[in-house]
């Protein structure tokens, strides 16, 4: 009778945790929905203003989309915005996966001299943040009449992917070396080895790392501003929703910026959603195991 007792009180007690884990999930859930509700929401307020006491909007209205994509060759090009960050970021992707994944194949696979030293100063370099090198990336990019352009944000994107290696090769590093060696009995070379073995087995890792070259690129706004300057055509959508809110502007043009926001976040929603299990698995084979 006594052991019944306790096994009923044990599993209301446990009854009662999940309950209250439940219950903080939800509560984290609502803080971190609220304000990308509130933002859909104003991108579809007809009443204008910046500030207003409520927070469903007692009309709703698409002219804030539609005027937002329609200024095309205006003050405010959010289209040719949109298209600049694309081709930055889809570029950059592309060559910062490609310059990350054979950093890490190398490093994980090949053994020579100075390879050791080579992982401890890039381990210490990774430890300060991009920035700090951006006055001197913005000299030399003046020197090399480079800046305002596009071609720029994709040179200073993929310039530093490869100190972004040490993920991929804690994933490289997990696939069984004897792979390599019967390979390379069976007449292999080093090329034919990573391309036909290593790479088909890498595919969380190269989505994983694709996934986060693309989104650098979407989401900078330090280094585009400082490049980019007053050059409102080459602008990423980071810095014209930015130039948007200022004292003239913030008040009138508010909900087309909320409406920029909502546009600028569906590709990268999307894109999380269509990759999540690459990602996961990325992220858990590559720093876990």
């Amino acid at each position: 009778m006594a052991g019944r007792m306790k096994s009923k009180n044990y599993r209301s007690e446990q009854r009662n945790t999940r309950y209250l884990i439940y219950a903080v999930l939800v509560i984290m859930a609502v803080i971190w929905l609220f304000p990308i509700v509130w933002i859909v929401l104003t991108s579809f307020r007809q009443e204008g203003g910046a500030f207003v006491p409520y927070i469903i909007p007692k009309s709703f209205t698409l002219s804030n989309y539609t005027k937002l994509i329609a200024d095309v060759s205006g003050s405010y090009p959010f289209v040719r915005w949109f298209l600049n960050t694309l081709f930055v970021a889809i570029c950059s992707c592309i060559l910062s996966t490609f310059i990350t994944i054979a950093m890490a194949y190398s490093l994980s696979r090949l053994r020579f001299k100075l390879r050791r030293p080579f992982l401890k100063v890039a381990l210490v370099l990774n430890m300060f943040p991009g920035f700090m090198s951006m006055i001197a990336v913005y000299y030399i990019l003046k020197a090399l009449d480079l800046t305002q352009s596009l071609f720029a944000l994709i040179l200073i994107y993929s310039a530093g992917a490869a100190l972004g290696f040490y993920v991929a090769k804690g994933f490289f590093d997990t696939i069984p070396m004897a792979l390599d060696e019967s390979a390379m009995i069976d007449g292999a070379n080093k090329w034919q080895i990573f391309t036909k073995i290593t790479i088909p087995l890498s595919k969380p890792i190269i989505v994983y790392t694709a996934l986060m070259a693309f989104m650098g690129p979407w989401m900078d706004f330090i280094f585009a501003k400082v490049i980019m300057g007053d050059d409102v055509k080459h602008y990423t959508v980071a810095i014209g929703l930015y130039s948007m809110m200022n004292k003239t502007t913030a008040n009138s043009l508010f909900m087309s910026f909320t409406a920029g926001c909502v546009l600028i976040a569906i590709p990268i929603t999307l894109l999380f959603i269509y990759m999540q299990k690459y990602y996961v698995e990325g992220i858990t084979s590559g720093s876990v195991k």
